[in-house]
């Protein structure tokens, strides 16, 4: 039965002249049918090098967004009208305008998990693996750090000389990872490193063999021959024992599972292809040059 559905679902992305594109966090079945996997960012990037009419994203809303942003001219799908971000909406864009007008000398830097509307109200973008580049080259003396105050907490340790002004935004997931847990984790797999992203909290951060991204994380993983206590979402974890058997990957925590993620069903992907479910993208060309300004800084500041 999951195999006739991704037959179908490869027929009808034919039939559509359609590409898929799946987050790393995405379950093995769907990843086994996309096109592209990949972080956020990276995955909308590519986007704009495909020669197709329809982009279907397998991740949640904001990434969809980016996606569209990016490729004003595609049909831009989420499968998955449910499945969101709680991050990318912590933080009010009203609150962003009234403090730039409070403080017109400050940047304002927006990790890309957050909404088209926030977006459109900051002045650069960054992404878990960009961020310390990025800051590094803004010349204000003053930056407004949103949403996550752990993502910019590393960043200020890294970047001393920089004054960054934290919220109170923060992923719910990684959020939830202690200090104890690493102590657990460590006693049970002594020899193994310790590979967290950074939008865990300080006091798990500090204790890393490695703060990066999901693709770095990845990508260190895969460049050793270590045990690697994963300190992000389970799927990362998974998907590097299918690669190397001979190894072990613990999750750092059993509450690292992002349920927004798992939403998105093969079933979603087949009816948003077919026209029976998922929804089209769609936005004000105003909102959408507004929050591309900020993704064109971060670009254009990580070249």
């Amino acid at each position: 039965m999951l195999k006739e559905l991704q037959e179908s679902i490869l027929s009808l992305k034919k039939e559509r002249n359609a590409v898929i594109l799946a987050h790393s966090y995405q379950s093995p079945e769907i990843q086994e049918i996309a096109d592209f996997t990949g972080d956020s960012f990276a995955l909308s990037v590519k986007a704009k090098d495909i020669d197709a009419d329809t982009v279907l994203l397998c991740g949640v809303r904001f990434m969809a967004d980016t996606v569209k942003i990016l490729n004003p001219d595609k049909t831009v799908l989420l499968p998955n009208p449910a499945a969101s971000c709680p991050m990318a909406h912590q933080i009010d864009p009203q609150r962003v305008k009234d403090y730039k007008t409070a403080h017109p000398d400050c940047c304002i830097v927006a990790y890309v998990n957050t909404s088209t509307r926030l977006k459109a109200q900051c002045d650069v973008c960054v992404t878990s693996s960009s961020a310390p580049k990025i800051v590094s080259r803004i010349p204000n003396e003053h930056i407004l750090f949103i949403p996550d105050c752990n993502l910019g907490s590393w960043v200020q340790k890294l970047l001393p000389d920089k004054h960054l002004t934290l919220w109170d935004g923060h992923c719910p997931v990684h959020n939830q990872v202690t200090a104890e847990d690493c102590a657990r984790m460590k006693a049970l797999y002594p020899d193994a490193k310790l590979a967290v992203h950074p939008e865990c909290p300080p006091e798990v951060v500090e204790q890393a063999d490695l703060v990066g991204s999901t693709a770095e994380i990845l990508q260190y993983a895969s460049s050793r021959e270590d045990d690697i206590i994963v300190g992000t979402e389970k799927t990362i974890a998974d998907w590097l024992g299918l690669q190397f058997p001979t190894r072990r990957f613990p999750v750092l925590s059993k509450k690292l599972i992002c349920h927004d993620m798992r939403m998105t069903t093969l079933s979603d992907v087949y009816h948003a292809l077919e026209g029976s479910g998922g929804e089209e993208i769609v936005m004000e060309e105003s909102l959408r040059l507004a929050a591309k300004r900020p993704i064109d800084a971060m670009i254009e500041l990580n070249t």
